[in-house]
């Protein structure tokens, strides 16, 4: 496989960009090069070039993926003065429940689903490392005395959890009133206890 490169040529972005469209609209999990090639106005000789074989090409889909799911997130992080970990989740949950994200959270679902069953694949660390990208998210999001220690620890686990299995109801079941509902009540105790503690 070529290395990749910190500037990857405008082609390689175009292509990547395409492909990228293509897999939202259609997944990763039957991704077979030719049809891709064909509905991106390439060809396989130029994607392998580009991106070595197709494990290459996923692997740069979901580094594509994660800098949308790591952009989203950026706009949570206030050094000056965090936001809190209520409001943080409330902000995310906000654009998770947007219709519109629904293929890219698809997207985000199978990755992280086939990073678990196939660790050694072109999935591999995937999960692990979104893991780690909202728990850091969400660490920065919390006040500096909550954020260190066991209990702020758990916390951040347990507010992703529970962003983490709504993201899931709600893919599986469109029912987003439903879901709103019960991430809005997941909040509330979590004010209420930040309350309690203050």
């Amino acid at each position: 496989m070529p290395p990749r490169t910190a500037n990857p040529s405008a082609r390689q972005t175009q292509l990547l960009e395409a492909a990228y469209a293509y897999a939202l609209a259609h997944g990763l999990a039957d991704l077979s090069l030719r049809p891709l090639a064909e509905a991106i106005g390439s060809s396989t000789r130029v994607l392998m070039f580009l991106f070595g074989n197709k494990d290459g090409l996923v692997r740069a889909l979901l580094e594509r993926a994660r800098t949308d799911e790591l952009d989203l997130l950026a706009v949570l992080r206030r050094a000056d003065r965090p936001v809190g970990l209520a409001e943080a989740a409330e902000r995310v949950w906000t654009w998770l429940a947007v219709g519109e994200h629904r293929p890219l959270l698809r997207l985000w679902a199978e990755a992280y689903a086939r990073s678990l069953v196939e660790p050694d694949g072109p999935w591999a660390g995937f999960a692990r490392a979104t893991v780690d990208d909202w728990l850091d998210v969400l660490a920065a999001c919390q006040p500096l005395p909550e954020r260190d220690g066991e209990d702020g620890a758990a916390r951040r686990t347990l507010t992703l959890a529970v962003l983490r299995g709504a993201l899931l109801d709600l893919l599986a079941t469109d029912d987003e009133p439903r879901v709103t509902a019960a991430v809005h009540r997941h909040l509330a105790l979590l004010r209420r206890e930040n309350r309690g503690t203050a």
